[in-house]
């Protein structure tokens, strides 16, 4: 069989650059990658955006991958579109049907799970919203203390410059039925992170029955320990064939 074609999405305050280390090297291995954007609005609504991606860009099997808050949208997009035959979760939620990103994180220990939102997060208006909704920015403080404490000083800078927000309403909308329930499912869980604490990982990808692989990294393995991620997929691939 040919080799899958691996589709990556990013998390919020993130966009597909995130991917990078791991593109480049799923390419030279000579896998198809795709990493579309994520809207960041709301689970249900950023799901069928990337479902639809997949049903239109995507021929044969998909391994689909997802980071922090892009794995609440692919345990949703793996049902909607594409051959989706398995999913790899990055730093990332996997939410069962029901659940959201903030009561996930409720009582974890995650630098996110403060009292004040506003001490961690720039909240700020944007056109359109709906009322109560507007959208969050990660202070460069949290960037560079939370987010991606064991990147470079450099890369925590373009991180902060160049992060997409998040709508505060996407962290409380319930994701719906899981594609984890029915496709094979691979974890990779950073051991340092502070945005989703690794108990709170450990305990979602069993309950998934994930593959689960540990590395000492932050939040953002996928830039910090992207051999990790890279070595993860290409698993989760080659148990295709």
């Amino acid at each position: 069989m040919p080799n899958p074609t691996i589709v990556l999405v990013h998390g919020a305050w993130a966009d597909a650059s995130s991917w990078n280390p791991v593109i480049s090297d799923l390419r030279a291995r000579g896998f198809t990658v795709y990493a579309p954007p994520n809207l960041l609005r709301g689970v249900t609504g950023d799901a069928a955006y990337v479902a639809a991606f997949l049903a239109q860009h995507t021929e044969g099997p998909v391994v689909l991958a997802g980071h922090s808050y892009g794995g609440a949208v692919i345990s949703g997009a793996g049902l909607g579109g594409g051959d989706v035959r398995a999913l790899v979760y990055v730093d990332a939620f996997i939410p069962d049907e029901g659940e959201n990103v903030v009561g996930l994180l409720g009582g974890s220990g995650s630098a996110l799970d403060v009292p004040d939102p506003t001490t961690v997060l720039d909240i700020v208006g944007y056109p359109g919203a709906p009322e109560g909704d507007a959208d969050a920015y990660l202070k460069a403080s949290t960037v560079r203390d939370f987010f991606a404490q064991d990147l470079s000083e450099t890369d925590q800078d373009l991180i902060a410059a160049g992060q997409r927000p998040i709508a505060l309403a996407a962290n409380v909308i319930a994701a719906g039925p899981p594609a984890w329930q029915s496709l094979p499912v691979w974890s990779v869980v950073g051991t340092e992170d502070r945005i989703i604490p690794p108990a709170l990982q450990r305990r979602m990808s069993e309950r998934a029955q994930a593959t689960i692989i540990e590395t000492a990294a932050g939040h953002v393995s996928m830039l910090a320990a992207p051999d990790v991620v890279t070595g993860t997929i290409v698993a989760a691939a080659e148990s295709l064939s």
